[in-house]
């Protein structure tokens, strides 16, 4: 999917025609949703975006042509969870999912905990 203009993120999964791409874009959001207590879902970039309440966002996902992104833009999270980040295909701060039934969604819900669980820094 190119850069989505989709005002929300309802709009935004309509966007998706694979439905197994569909299904995982849907279960990370539910994740998003019931792990980041207090945040807010907001479309920014072109993606979904979570954040706290007049912060900068700190975790997003998007559907992009080759994968599913999952952005994780808290560096001190990322360095807590280095050792099981060492096998997954990761960027700077993205992980990048090549096929949906990859989706690692154990090891998303666990970072998303500890995103939650208190303010760090974003890079």
């Amino acid at each position: 999917m190119v850069r989505s203009m989709a005002e929300d993120v309802d709009t935004y999964l309509t966007e998706v025609l694979d439905p197994d791409r569909l299904t995982a874009l849907v279960r990370l959001r539910e994740l998003c949703r019931t792990e980041l207590h207090g945040f807010e879902e907001a479309m920014e970039w072109g993606m979904p975006t979570y954040r706290r309440p007049g912060g900068e966002p700190e975790i997003a996902f998007a559907s992009q042509k080759q994968y599913i992104s999952f952005y994780l833009m808290r560096p001190d999270v990322r360095e807590g969870f280095e050792e099981r980040l060492a096998d997954q295909d990761m960027g700077k701060g993205c992980l990048r999912f090549r096929r949906p039934e990859r989706v690692d969604f154990t090891l998303v819900r666990d970072l998303l905990r500890a995103t939650a669980k208190a303010p760090g820094e974003v890079c």
